[in-house]
């Protein structure tokens, strides 16, 4: 009895988490649960909802990827840089996408070929990629675009934002290659036996650039959506959101050291970090409480990975 307490907690403690927060804040806001509130929570969650998909895949294999700040950056400098010089909205977009992909090769390259710690490659890319959004702005914000590229980020489609459209689409992508292809399985694999899978002829390399490319495209197409919304290409713009990422895919249940954990709960994971945030924001706390709060979450996040790892 015990142990399937145990296990019904580990497998459910986030949900519970994300409504005792929505209660909590309830009491404490009289705005937080109108219509308006709960969809500006949505519309927030989906920037870091689309990479959050990608760095779930990243953390399955056992790796992580700490350059996705850079990539959204880089990714809206990119785009909104073409689109003001005369390119079409859809090559400059597809320019940015091809960029990210790139950085998704590079990060794997020297991850697997040289065998480093992904978590130093990735850090050392962010700060590349840091360079690169100053050089190409000169640490000035980009401007101008058509009022057509702005729909992606501002639209919506009935009283959803298309950004909450587009998230949602990304998780039942993610969910269907996770749960029902081989590819999937092969992810789950590697985060929890890479050994073994070699053994079973599984192409290991391949796996492992596919998961850091995705994690780097999903990142950019975040990166455009942010574009979009705020309709101007900040050189620092994505730097800072790996933290609500990676808490949010540890809090839904995915382990650190790979092989475990659903979509589903990260989805659960990144609303909380939204619910958190947006509470925070509506009772007037300030923003450097609400670092330190997070940090906290982010830690114990971790922790309890830990723990329950060991407990199994």
């Amino acid at each position: 009895m015990n142990i399937n307490l145990k296990n019904f907690f580990a497998k459910y403690a986030i949900y519970f988490v994300l409504l005792c927060l929505i209660v909590f804040f309830a009491f404490n806001s009289k705005v937080f649960l109108t219509p308006t509130n709960l969809i500006n929570v949505l519309r927030q969650t989906a920037v870091v909802g689309i990479v959050a998909v990608g760095m779930t895949f990243v953390i399955l294999t056992g790796g992580i990827d700490l350059s996705i700040g850079g990539v959204i950056a880089c990714s809206g400098v990119i785009c909104s840089t073409l689109m003001i010089n005369g390119v079409h909205p859809v090559l400059a977009v597809l320019a940015a996408i091809g960029f990210a992909a790139i950085v998704g090769i590079v990060n794997a390259f020297f991850s697997h070929e040289f065998k480093l710690n992904p978590m130093i490659v990735t850090l050392a890319t962010l700060q590349i990629l840091k360079g690169i959004s100053y050089i190409l702005t000169s640490g000035i914000p980009v401007y101008g675009f058509t009022e057509k590229f702005k729909v992606i980020g501002q639209g919506y489609i009935g009283i959803v934002p298309i950004p909450v459209i587009i998230m949602i689409a990304f998780f039942i992508i993610g969910f269907i290659i996770l749960r029902f292809t081989s590819f999937g399985q092969s992810i789950y694999g590697i985060g929890g036996n890479e050994e073994a899978v070699r053994l079973t002829g599984i192409n290991i390399r391949k796996v492992k650039y596919k998961v850091y490319v995705l994690c780097s495209v999903l990142s950019a197409i975040a990166g455009i959506v942010l574009l979009s919304r705020v309709n101007n290409a900040q050189p620092n713009a994505g730097f800072g959101y790996e933290m609500d990422v990676i808490t949010g895919v540890v809090l839904g249940g995915v382990s650190m050291s790979g092989g475990e954990g659903k979509i589903t709960g990260v989805f659960a994971g990144i609303l909380v970090m939204a619910v958190l945030g947006n509470g925070m924001l509506m009772m007037g706390i300030s923003e450097y409480y609400q670092w330190v709060v997070k940090g906290i979450v982010m830690l114990a996040a971790i922790s309890y990975d830990k723990i329950i790892k060991k407990g199994r």
